[in-house]
């Protein structure tokens, strides 16, 4: 694999749970949001809030929250005297890139400059919360948490897939049982070499009848993602949030498609 110093702060990347006390300075803080904002986009549908200090998860002493933000571009095209007819569905989508992007540049920028970050996937779930505490206009939805600091120790870097169950050329293949256990074995091995989620306390609880055959010597990745992949069935929270946020992504006004022009 070729190696130059950005392959090599990608590559050694991991995300950090502890972390020093020290403030980074306005000027780190600035250049890595510069940085965010040079990703690629769409319509720049992103925006970022700032905490310092304060309850951040591990003691980190900055948070971002990385948003799909509407508002912005709407206010500019009302000063052109237009208004915003585009979809719902196609800004969410929009913004869910733009905002991703800025996010990973954010990263990675960060790791350049000797801080570690940790991204915390909950954002969505805790949306009312944000827009509490940031007086969020409509369409402005947060995508995604972003811990970071300097850090206080390091971990490994975690297992990926091997590239053969990630780069398909030509077209998706018929996934084989053996190209499955592989990456399963893969990911599981890896992560039970580092005792991640033993030391981390991860276990995710079985809930209903099913009984509970790992123990946190063997519990790994492929288990904990799967019981993961139970939570929230039905989405309606996620919708509602949404909803909260002006983004109606199932309008009751709209009537269905039924894929007939009478």
């Amino acid at each position: 694999m070729i190696t130059n110093p950005v392959i090599d702060t990608l590559m050694r990347r991991s995300s950090v749970r502890a972390y020093r006390q020290e403030m980074p300075s306005e000027e780190v803080i600035e250049t890595i949001v510069r940085a965010g904002q040079q990703a690629p986009f769409a319509m720049q549908l992103c925006s970022v809030l700032l905490e310092r200090g304060g309850k951040i998860p591990w003691g980190a002493p900055i948070n971002f929250s990385i948003c799909i933000d509407v508002e912005r571009i709407r206010l500019i095209a009302e000063k052109r005297g237009w208004q915003v007819r585009l979809n719902d569905l196609l800004l969410l989508l929009f913004g869910l890139q733009d905002a991703a992007y800025m996010a990973q540049n954010m990263v990675i920028a960060a790791e350049s400059l000797g801080l570690g970050s940790c991204f915390i996937g909950a954002a969505p779930m805790m949306a009312p919360q944000i827009v509490e505490r940031f007086h969020l206009p409509p369409k402005v939805f947060p995508l995604v948490m972003l811990v970071m600091g300097y850090p206080s120790e390091r971990q490994p870097r975690r297992p990926r897939y091997p590239l053969s169950f990630t780069l398909f050329e030509g077209e998706y293949p018929e996934l084989s049982d053996e190209a499955i256990e592989e990456a399963m074995q893969v990911m599981d091995e890896g992560y039970l070499a580092q005792d991640y989620y033993r030391k981390l306390g991860a276990m995710i609880p079985i809930q209903g009848d099913r009984a509970e055959t790992e123990t946190p010597e063997t519990y790994s990745w492929t288990e904990h993602i799967s019981r993961k992949l139970q939570w929230h069935p039905s989405g309606e929270g996620l919708l509602e949030n949404l909803r909260r946020c002006g983004f109606d992504l199932c309008p009751s006004d709209v009537a269905p498609d039924t894929g007939s022009d009478a």
